[in-house]
Parts: structure tokens; C-alpha cells; sequence
């Protein structure tokens, strides 16, 4: 069992408040802290100190020791690659709509990548590795977001509430094909908008939601989303294909995954993401980034309807297990009040996220874990006791790989 040293990763569409507070740092931080990574991503790996007091990277670990570390089940399948990344993603602003690949996608558009000689950190580039990239996030705070394309009748409805006459042709598209075959064509029309059309209907749109808004109508919640994204991304495409999504509102606790294909983007919220240890990402819009638009149309997955809100399995008192379909990872939150034994075959991450835990191993060796701190179970740590330190209760996150 060993602490983990973490960066923080400082977008700029961060809070200044949320990792801070929850690391026990000065308030407000001195620039926008919006994920704390924690994990072997090649790209800021968590470091540990071992008995000998010498400090390494997790990576470097993994590297030596990969049947130690990860486990025989875990390192015949990925090597010595740590399948998963944990992070805390604390958002004060939206990030990028985007989606990402299915392994096979991932593993073609990287080879056809590799074959033409993109370099791997061109900004044009689509595919920084051959994997696939799930995600899940978890709310500790109310947290907001865009995910999956919205039931069409209920965008049909909203389109016409807004009654802008030059939305209107786009509206009778989706009305004539109410499906996802509908979804994608009227989806491709509005995201590759010549600028002359994209700059009268845009406008049109958000004086209507600004109506909308205004007389208190039923989609309040989409207007306000549409405008403040036309505030902050004006003449953007993705403003308009943000109509098409599902508002979605997380209180703490409840969860979505984002399987590959899923369209979508994190508006504001703090919360505990999961997510295979990939870069692959395609962006559709609300970014200065690269968006190649094709390539998008080819990952994206338009099936529509309500996204699925997790609380999680309880498989135990005080133990719930947020499932999900991808291998690299398993997230569960313990919400400790008595001694729990966790146990697993290959290698775990705990975070504390409120109250102090103390970790006991099968060598009797003993770890205090208060908010804000994680630890590293490697998988030859693979049954440990876990109980709240000093208070009622804790609660911890913590992460694991998948299983098929």
C-alpha cells in the first residue's frame, strides 16, 4: 500500500475552488485546477514512495514488476499498461462535445494514421493510441452535462417551441424521419453549415431561446444551456448540434457511462471519472481544436432516447458498484460505517472524498487515508480491511479493472 502524489491538470475550463478544497490547499487556487489524474497515464503518471523512501513513478513500477503490480489476469491481457484512469474533473465551464472510438475504430484509425506519417502530437491528429477510450463519471456535487441524442419527437417539440423561421426546414427533417437515421442526417446538415447559413440561423436560434427563457417555457433548462454555449462559442457549429442532445442533471451519487460512439459534454459539476487509459477523442464542436467531421460521423453512435442514470449495485452494506460493459475499468463507492473487506485479483485505486479511512493489509501493515488522499493496492496487496478513522463515517471511490 503505498500514497499516490498526483498532478492536477490545469485546463483552462476548470474550477478554482473544487480540487483545491478538496486537497486541503489554499482557496482559490491560483488558476483553474480541472482534473486531478490518478493512475500510469504516460502523460502525468501518479508517483508513489515506497519503504525505501525513494519516490517513483507508478509507471516505472509497472514496468518492473507488471505480474507484482497488476496482477497475472490483468498483465496477460494488457501488459504492463494500467488499464484504467481515475481522475476528480471539477468543471466551471463546458468542455469540448465530443465522442469517442470503439476499440476496433481506434485500432483502424491509428494504423491509418501511423501509415500516412501524422505525427502522434499533431494537432490534426485523431487517434494518439489503438484503444478504446469509455468513460463513466460519478457526481459528488450536482453535476451538469450534454450526453446521447435526445428521443426525436421530444426534439421535434423543442425545435418547434423555438419557432425560428429559419430553423424550420431542419425541423420538418427530423419530423419526416423521426428516427436515428433522421437524427443523422439532420445532425450532418447543421455541423457542416456553410458560415453564410450558419450565421443567420444561429442567431435566430438564441433570440428564441432567449423568448423561451424569458416566458419560463419547458425546455428553460436546454435554452439556458444553448445560450450561455452561444455566449461562450459564438459562430460554433456545435451550439447547434447541442439541440439534439439530452440535458442531463446528476445529483451525488447518481452516474452515466459513456460508451463509445456517445456524443457528449460535461457543462459544469465536480466529479469521479473512470476512464480507459486512452487520447482518443473526436471533437464535434465547442472547442478552437481540430474537428474532422468525417472522421466524427464515423465513430458516433445515433441511437437516441433518455441516457441511463446509475446509483449503482449495493453489493454489500455500503458498497456500491457502478457496472458497465468496458473491460479496462469498475468504479465502486464506499460509504463507510463499519470495517469493510475489500478484495480483488489485480490492482486497485481508493480515493477518500470525505472523512478519514484506515487501511489494514493482510501483513497487519496500516495505512490513514484522509480526504483528498488515494492510495495505490497493488495486486499482491489483494485483500485489505477498511474502516472510518476517527469519525462515523467515510467515503472512498475506488477503482478497479473491468472484467468481461
Amino acid at each position: 500500500m503505498d500514497l499516490l502524489h498526483n498532478a492536477v491538470r490545469p485546463y483552462a475550463w476548470g474550477s478554482r475552488t473544487a480540487i483545491a478544497e478538496l486537497l486541503g490547499k489554499e482557496v482559490p487556487a491560483p488558476h483553474p485546477e480541472a482534473e486531478l489524474w490518478m493512475g500510469a497515464h504516460p502523460g502525468d503518471p501518479s508517483r508513489v514512495t515506497g519503504a525505501d523512501g525513494v519516490e517513483r513513478s507508478l509507471l516505472e513500477l509497472l514496468s518492473q514488476d507488471p505480474d507484482g503490480q497488476l496482477g497475472t489476469r490483468v498483465s496477460e491481457r494488457w501488459g504492463s499498461r494500467l488499464p484504467f484512469l481515475l481522475k476528480v474533473l471539477a468543471a466551471e465551464e463546458a468542455l469540448s462535445l465530443q465522442a469517442h472510438p470503439s476499440a476496433e475504430q481506434a485500432a483502424q484509425g491509428f494504423a491509418l494514421e501511423e501509415a500516412a506519417g501524422v505525427p502522434r502530437d499533431a494537432a490534426v491528429r485523431n487517434y494518439k493510441d489503438p484503444a478504446a477510450k469509455p468513460e463513466l463519471i460519478c457526481a459528488l456535487t450536482e453535476f451538469h452535462a450534454l450526453a446521447g441524442f435526445r428521443e426525436p419527437s421530444r426534439t421535434v417539440a423543442l425545435l418547434r417551441t423555438l419557432d425560428a423561421p429559419a430553423l424550420s426546414p431542419y425541423t420538418e427533417m427530423l419530423v419526416a424521419q423521426p428516427d436515428s437515421s433522421g437524427l443523422r442526417a439532420l445532425f450532418t446538415m447543421l455541423i457542416t453549415l456553410p458560415q453564410t447559413s450558419l450565421s443567420v440561423l444561429l442567431p435566430q436560434v438564441l433570440d428564441a431561446c432567449v423568448l423561451h427563457v424569458k416566458e419560463h417555457g419547458e425546455f428553460d433548462l436546454e435554452c439556458r444551456t444553448i445560450l450561455e454555449l452561444g455566449e461562450s462559442y459564438p459562430g460554433d457549429a456545435g451550439v447547434l448540434a447541442a439541440l439534439l442532445l439530452n440535458r442531463i442533471v446528476l445529483q451525488p451519487g447518481e452516474a452515466i457511462h459513456l460508451p463509445a460512439g456517445n456524443l457528449h459534454a460535461y457543462l459544469r459539476g465536480t466529479g469521479i471519472e473512470i476512464l480507459a487509459n486512452s487520447d482518443n477523442v473526436l471533437r464535434c464542436g465547442l472547442t478552437p481544436k481540430h474537428v474532422d467531421v468525417p472522421e466524427l460521423l464515423r465513430v458516433l453512435d445515433f441511437t437516441c432516447g433518455d441516457m441511463p442514470v446509475s446509483t449503482g449495485e449495493e453489493v454489500s452494506p455500503g458498497v456500491r458498484v457502478y457496472r458497465t460493459p468496458a473491460p479496462e475499468f469498475e468504479l465502486s463507492r464506499l460509504d463507510l460505517v463499519n470495517e469493510t473487506r475489500i478484495n480483488h485479483d489485480g490492482p486497485q485505486i481508493l480515493i477518500c472524498t470525505a472523512g478519514a479511512a484506515l487501511l489494514t493489509n493482510a501483513r497487519g501493515e496500516e495505512l490513514r487515508l484522509v480526504r483528498g488522499q488515494s492510495v495505490w493496492l497493488p495486486a499482491s496487496d489483494p485483500a485489505v480491511l477498511v474502516r472510518p478513522d476517527g469519525v462515523e463515517s467515510a467515503q472512498l471511490f475506488r477503482a478497479t479493472a473491468g472484467t468481461d
